[in-house]
């Protein structure tokens, strides 16, 4: 073998020790880095089977709100467990899971909300906390449904809603406001309430898929001298 030869020789094994070494170095890198990369999801029971759930984005309100009305008339306590939901009947109680952690709480339904695009539930500070989502601001989470003061065969995606001009006791006061109010306003009807141990004549006015269009219309009935509130239906 000429010294040429041996060089070359030597030059190629050179570079087969060092294409070996490199792709030693590259399966260590793979190895410490992946591992070091946390999971994005957490293995989480799944709800009782016929148990409503829903998954989404949760988001949490606090500071701001605190000692303001909420829509069921309680006053916003952020320490305090409860939530705001845009469609389900205030009083329900829920099950959070964060999905993304494995935590839970159960909260109880008070307000209406969250109002921003793409998110289902807004949770109390302590609730948000209990989740573990304070840091972060949102957390993918899911809503079982445990209890709630109406049967629910679904969750709906948004309320309807209805203007009522009064409720009464006695069905002739009602026909009464009815036929008065028919008079400058068309869709006027009289609606059955049936309590424990009442039954109650509510006259209300419209149906409306939008809050907004509501209280629209809700300015001109009160602008022509009756006294009108924005129902859920």
């Amino acid at each position: 073998m000429t010294h040429a030869d041996t060089a070359k020789s030597d030059a190629i094994g050179a570079g087969s020790l060092l294409r070996r070494a490199t792709t030693r170095c590259l399966f260590l890198l793979i190895v410490m880095f992946g591992c070091a990369v946390p999971p994005a999801k957490v293995r989480v029971t799944p709800p009782p089977e016929g148990r409503l759930s829903q998954v989404g984005i949760a988001s949490w309100y606090g500071p701001g709100f605190h000692g303001k009305t909420t829509t069921s008339g309680a006053i916003y306590n952020q320490y305090e467990l409860t939530a705001a939901h845009q469609t389900l009947p205030l009083g329900t109680r829920v099950m959070v899971t964060n999905l993304e952690t494995g935590s839970a709480t159960e909260v109880t339904i008070n307000d209406r909300g969250p109002f921003a695009k793409n998110r289902i539930i807004d949770l109390s500070y302590s609730a948000a906390e209990a989740i573990h989502m304070i840091g972060p601001g949102t957390a993918l989470v899911r809503v079982d449904i445990i209890d709630s003061p109406r049967l629910l065969q679904a969750i709906r995606g948004s309320l309807d809603y209805t203007l009522q001009l009064g409720s009464f006791s006695q069905l002739e006061n009602a026909h009464q406001l009815r036929d008065r109010v028919a008079n400058s306003f068309t869709d006027v009807s009289v609606a059955l309430l049936q309590s424990k141990d009442t039954t109650y004549y509510r006259v209300q006015l419209g149906s409306f898929t939008n809050r907004a269009d509501a209280e629209a219309r809700a300015r001109q009935v009160a602008q022509a001298g009756y006294s009108v509130i924005v129902m859920e239906k």
